[in-house]
């Protein structure tokens, strides 16, 4: 049974959601500086438009001639993850009002709130460091965060997803690799993003014609690049480029031999119906993927594959907590050692 709250946090999962396809959206259309001020637009709360408003835009940034499209995409991610922060703060409210009654959980909320507010922190240091790879790429996986985190508070509201006791060790080690593999790829792709590296190969599977092209890894992953140039279109060579590449790849093909395995045991363990969801969720992902190489990035793939690992990194968390140990009164133990208690939702019957 669903417990207060629960419509409140799958709202504000799904418009998380929508905030990290609007900043993915934001950043594939070279839109981060479309407004270069924070958190206005040219000092307004809206793209200027009026002839005083574009002459004000003007005298106090000249070297931002006001570009309304880029500008809208800007502020549009704004509105939307500004609105994302009132529902937290509304969730954190409504935790501490409600703790310690109808299992409400109170830390995961305040967590929560902690994390919106780096996110509005990195969000301005975006705009004010001038795309700086370092602070787009925490930004990024800040996004991945807050949707993570408030997905996992409306699983808990739920009340949808007993754990199991007699779930192996060894399935729950391999879910645990699983999700830690997929929050490192998304990691890599918030760098081949901020480095502007997705077109650093366009055939598949070789890369520029090689299995092996020139690459620069020392300077593809360095993470001491100077602050203050405008990072726009990026700074870095193509062997660099190449570099995050082909890292990203290689990421790619190990994510999904883990998690065809992280699949066989769900299967093994009694819980075919969440190893197809992970199947599935990694079969899109890696389509998508693929078909961003091959038809040279356009922009609705581009946009769904960040959709895609959005709910590849879901899907893990769903496993991750479904397959977590949950101790059992000692009246029970005798009952329960000898069959397994599996998530009637997974089990398939």
């Amino acid at each position: 049974m669903a417990r207060p709250g629960f419509r409140l946090a799958l709202l504000a999962t799904a418009l998380a959601l929508v905030v990290v396809l609007l900043g993915a959206y934001t950043r594939l259309t070279h839109a981060g500086l479309g407004c270069p001020d924070w958190p206005g637009c040219y000092g307004f709360m809206a793209v200027p438009s009026t002839d005083s408003q574009l002459a004000h835009a003007e005298l106090h940034f000249p070297d931002h001639p006001v570009e309304a499209q880029k500008g809208w995409s800007e502020m549009i991610h704004r509105y939307f993850a500004g609105s994302l922060g009132l529902l937290i703060v509304t969730l954190a409210v409504q935790a501490l009002r409600r703790h310690g009654r109808d299992g409400q959980p109170f830390k995961l909320p305040l967590v929560l709130l902690g994390v919106v507010i780096a996110q509005a922190a990195f969000g301005m240091w975006t705009v004010t460091l001038k795309l700086w790879p370092q602070v787009v790429t925490s930004h990024l996986l800040g996004g991945f965060a807050t949707l993570s985190l408030l997905f996992m508070l409306a699983v808990r509201l739920s009340g949808a997803f007993p754990a199991s006791p007699a779930v192996p060790a060894r399935l729950r080690g391999w879910a645990g690799v699983g999700l830690a593999l997929v929050i490192g790829q998304i990691a890599l792709g918030g760098w081949v993003s901020s480095n502007y590296a997705a077109m650093a190969c366009v055939d598949f599977p070789m890369c520029q014609g090689q299995w092996l092209p020139d690459a620069d890894f020392a300077n593809g992953f360095n993470l001491t690049q100077h602050i203050g140039p405008n990072y726009l279109g990026g700074h870095l060579d193509s062997e660099a480029r190449t570099a995050i590449h082909l890292s990203h790849r290689l990421g790619a093909g190990l994510v999904t031999l883990v998690l065809l395995g992280l699949a066989w045991q769900l299967k093994h363990a009694g819980l075919p119906r969440l190893g197809l969801l992970v199947l599935l969720a990694l079969g899109l992902q890696v389509g998508l993927g693929i078909s961003n190489v091959v038809l040279h990035l356009p922009l609705a793939v581009a946009v769904a594959h960040n959709a895609g690992g959005a709910t590849l990194l879901l899907t893990l968390l769903l496993v991750n907590y479904c397959t977590r140990t949950v101790p059992l009164p000692a009246a029970q133990r005798d009952r329960w050692h000898w069959r397994p208690h599996l998530p009637a939702l997974w089990n398939g019957k």
